[in-house]
Parts: C-alpha cells; structure tokens; sequence
C-alpha cells in the first residue's frame, strides 16, 4: 500500500468513526450502506488527487470540525421582499417553528429524516442515484460520505407550477456545529420550481442535492453562501435532464474560509438546457473558493453554458475546474465555458483547469479562461468624469460580475444579489 494511500485510509476510518445513521426503512438503509462502501473503497480526498490539488481537503476530512466564530449583521435576510415558502434550518437541524407550513400549491414537501421511516415513497427510486451516477468518470467521496450519514434536509416533488419559490434558509448559531444536509427534488413532466438557499449553515456544512428534470420541466435554483468568515463547506448539485427539460443554477458567494461547491449534470434527453453560474468575492489570505463542474452531452441538440467569475484581492484564492464530455451521439451540442477572474491585487491567485472531451463531430464547443487587474483605461475614463478612484473600481468589478448575474432568470432576485454586492464593496471601500 502506498503511503498517500495509508493515509487516506485511516483519515477515511477516523472520519467514519464519528459518524452514526439511525436505523430507517430497508431501502433508505440500504442506500446509506452502499454509500458507506463506496467513500471506504474511494478515501476521503488528499491533496495528492488529481481533483483536489489545488484544494487542501484537510479540515474537511478531520472527524471535528474547526470553530468558526459566529457573524453578526444587521442587514435584512436575503430575498426578504420575496413572497417565498422559507424552510429553516439551524446548524442542520430543521426547525419548524421558524418554518412556514409546507403545503405549496402545486408541489409535495416532506423532511428526508421523516422519508427515511417510510417504506413506500417515490425517493426510494432518487435517494443516493445521481450522486452514484455522479461519481464516474470523477470519484466524488464527500457526496458518498453525505449520502450515507445525512441527518435531514428536504424532498420536494413538483407537479405543476410552483406557486411560489421556496426558500431554504441556513442559520449558524453553534461555533463547532458540523451539518451534513441532503435534499431530493423531483419535477415531474411540465413541471417548473424556483429554489432559493442562503446562509452559512454551520461551522462546518457538507451538503448533496439530487435533482430530477422531466421532460419539460425548469429548475431554477439561486443560491447565496455567507458570511461567515470562518465558515467551511462541501456541496454537492447532482442533476439529470430530460428532453427539452432547463436547469439553471447560480451562486454567490462572500467570505468563509474554503468553499468546495461541485456540480455534476447529466443531459440525458434531447433539446435539453443546463446553465450554471456563479459569482465568489474574496477579500483576504484565509479566502479559498474552489468550483468544480462537470457536465455530459449524452443526448442530440442539447446547451450547456458554464459562466464562473471570481474577485479576489489581499491573497484571496479562487480556483475553478469545468469539463464539458459529449458523448458518442450527442450531436448538435452546444457547449460554452468561460472562467475569468479579477485579481485586485498582486497576492491573489487564480488557478483554472477547464476542460472538453469529445467524441461526436457535429459541435460547437469551446471554453476560454482570463485572469486580470482592473482595466487602467476604463478606470481613467471612470475618474476623469468625476468618479473617485475606490468607487470607479467597485463599478468595474459590477460589471465583470455582470455576466455571471445575468444567467439569473428572475430579475427581482439578480437585483437583490447585486445589491448585497454593492454593499459588499462599499463596506471594504470604507
């Protein structure tokens, strides 16, 4: 045995050791037992795996999690003028009297801890199946290890057209809190559904979601990560589509000290459209934000659209990985990636691994990434019309992020995001 090797094994036992499932339905038992086997036979994640080199998994494998010292804000919550269904959690723990009442028009929630005692629900057919399917070609241990020990988190079956968004809400309240969420969401044909997440969830959060697009169905999904500054988490967004069905996804995040957000979308019917996006702003050392996609062409004429934009400044690290796979068949396929960042500084660093494969000739696929400093002829032209000099760089780092915002189908909901980053700004600018 290898020593890298030996090492991930006893971190893999440490790590499990610390962790219990309670007893549930024969199917939901199952599923977290296969899920056991495959983190024991892949290891946690070390640093000497191809897919975590420029990501130090240590703090996430050890079997506690580091303190995080608690952020208090005055600011109203995210989407508070949103007319939502919110669903609360508290260091992972549901809490139904913050909660509104579950029913929604249109769209069937349960608790997972609740689905996991039953013995006939449509989730047996969903739980742990994506993220299994998720881990080939790429291992992906940490969703392995949430799909075994998951203690809660939502299951959402979507029949027609959501009334309105619903709104998952993370709360931190315990400095050594260390979360472990999974959520199920199910759209049926035609369907469509607006999710909202927002919050630091925990000191430590490892979160999976699997999500089911039926044929001509939409999924909309915005997601806000802070502000914690000491705050750690792993996410896992496990998708499969179906013909002429739409996935849209997009997250900002501000702050925590390392942030690991996965993507794994499978495009299985024709017509299909996956676009996923994101905005991460770093300000300092501590900063590590990491997004890492995959996605494959398994079907004809199918748009996938990848738009990553990252700010960095006082030694703040962004990282992203992207691979576009398309598949034997999968004709017509539009594929785009494009990976930029801002460095405010000369101590950030940037670093990019995008990616394509592919096995069918009738294509259009490309990918591009760029790391720059603020451009000096626009910021001139900014100051030279009155503009001072930290309020100029603010507008132009607005407008880099403009292209990750705008892949927001609700412009309400962009609107409110901008706003947090304005504010975001300007509270560094002071």
């Amino acid at each position: 045995m290898s020593a890298i090797r030996e090492l991930k094994q006893n971190a893999t036992e440490e790590r499990l050791a610390a962790l219990r499932f309670e007893d549930g339905a024969a199917w939901a038992n199952a599923a977290r037992e296969a899920a056991r086997d495959r983190v024991v036979r892949m290891g946690l994640p070390h640093r000497r795996d191809e897919y975590w080199k420029f990501t130090n998994p240590a703090s996430l494998v050890q079997s506690a999690p580091d303190a995080a010292a608690l952020f208090e804000t005055d600011e109203l919550p995210l989407f508070h003028e949103v007319d939502r269904l919110k669903i609360v959690f508290v260091d992972g723990v549901f809490d139904a009297e913050a909660s509104d009442d579950l029913a929604l028009e249109g769209v069937e929630i349960h608790r997972l801890s609740d689905v996991f005692t039953r013995d006939i629900h449509w989730a047996k057919d969903l739980y742990g199946k994506l993220e299994e399917r998720g881990q080939d070609p790429v291992e992906r241990p940490f969703a392995a290890l949430n799909t075994a020990f998951a203690t809660d988190g939502v299951v959402i079956r979507v029949t027609g057209k959501a009334a309105k968004p619903v709104s998952l809400m993370y709360h931190h309240r315990d400095e050594t809190s260390d979360a472990i969420l999974h959520h199920l969401i199910k759209l049926e044909e035609g369907a469509e559904l607006t999710l909202l997440e927002n919050g630091p969830a925990a000191a430590r959060f490892n979160k999976a979601m699997e999500v089911e697009v039926a044929d001509r169905a939409a999924f909309h999904h915005v997601r806000a990560q802070g502000r914690d500054h000491q705050r750690r988490a792993v996410t896992g967004t496990f998708a499969r589509l179906g013909e002429e069905s739409q996935f849209k996804s997009f997250t900002l995040t501000a702050n925590g000290v390392l942030t690991r957000n996965e993507c794994v979308i499978e495009m299985a019917g024709d017509n299909a459209s996956a676009h996923v996006a994101g905005a991460a702003v770093g300000d300092g050392k501590d900063f590590h934000h990491d997004d890492t996609v995959f996605v494959t062409h398994d079907a004809v004429n199918c748009e996938s659209r990848q738009v990553y934009k990252k700010v960095l400044r006082n030694g703040a690290v962004g990282v992203f990985q992207g691979k576009i796979l398309v598949k034997p068949g999968a004709q017509k396929t539009d594929g785009y990636q494009i990976s930029q960042s801002l460095l405010l500084d000369d101590d950030s660093q940037f670093l990019a691994k995008p990616e394509l494969e592919i096995y069918a000739d009738d294509v259009a696929c490309s990918h591009g990434s760029t790391s720059g400093a603020i451009d000096d002829t626009a910021l001139f032209y900014l100051r030279s019309r009155g503009v001072p000099e930290k309020a100029a760089q603010d507008l132009l780092t607005l407008a880099f992020l403009a292209e990750a915002l705008d892949e927001i189908a609700d412009e309400a909901l962009a609107e409110d995001l901008r706003a947090r980053l304005e504010a975001w700004l300007a509270r560094r600018r002071g």
